[in-house]
């Protein structure tokens, strides 16, 4: 297996993952709201609003433009997660319930780092490899990298609402390509998702790698 040059890698999933769970800490922000609702409910409507809400990616639009529509796209599917739990009329003031919660996700707070990510990050950084980050997320990676420390392990960034395209679409893997000059053959990407990352990254050109930490320990 030849050595590659450059490697990008997912962010979610791949590098860190959320504490506990999504409705864990829906659940405890929203108790702080005066809203009881059980995890399992929550992780169940959550994943249901999520998987109802498309690519988050916002092609043919402004960079300028781009943190509103981040927030209205999660606004959506927040909202229309409390709608299927039956309790978004319960909460007083639904907006600033959200904003904190948005805000909560741009910190460490919320994240859990895998304890294999910053050794192996050090061995490659060690051995010249250029690093990349290449992720469906949207603008708040760029706090939580830094809240993480894990900003200075990757000279590029590259997410799908900046970009207008989301993996398994080949045009985000063309963008973060192009801000490096390696030749596709030694590129690499990483990523936990056997889909958006292994088979997306092959069909882009690059070297997938699947990390399936469905079976590890988190």
């Amino acid at each position: 297996m030849n050595c590659p040059q450059l490697i990008f890698f997912d962010a979610v999933g791949t590098l860190f993952g959320v504490r506990g769970s999504v409705g864990d800490v829906y659940g405890e922000i929203a108790r702080r709201h005066g809203i009881y609702v059980s995890i399992e409910r929550l992780n169940k409507a959550f994943y249901q609003s999520f998987k109802a809400a498309g690519s988050p990616a916002f092609p043919g639009r402004s960079l300028s433009e781009i943190p509103d529509l981040e927030f209205e796209w999660w606004n959506e599917i927040v909202k229309q997660t409390f709608i299927k739990l039956g309790v978004l009329n319960d909460f007083s003031d639904f907006p600033t319930f959200f904003a904190e919660l948005y805000d909560h996700f741009a910190t460490a707070d919320p994240w859990i780092l895998y304890p294999d990510v910053v050794p192996t990050l050090e061995k490659l950084r060690d051995r010249h490899i250029t690093l990349g980050i290449l992720s469906n997320f949207d603008s708040r990676l760029y706090s939580v990298l830094k809240a993480l420390d894990l900003k200075d392990f990757f000279s590029s960034v590259t997410i799908s609402t900046e970009v207008g395209a989301a993996k398994p679409s080949p045009q985000i893997f063309k963008s973060a390509i192009a801000k490096h000059n390696y030749p596709i053959e030694q590129i690499w990407h990483v990523g936990d998702s056997l889909e958006e990352d292994f088979r997306a990254a092959k069909a882009a050109g690059l070297r997938g790698i699947w990390l399936d930490r469905s079976s590890k320990s988190r």
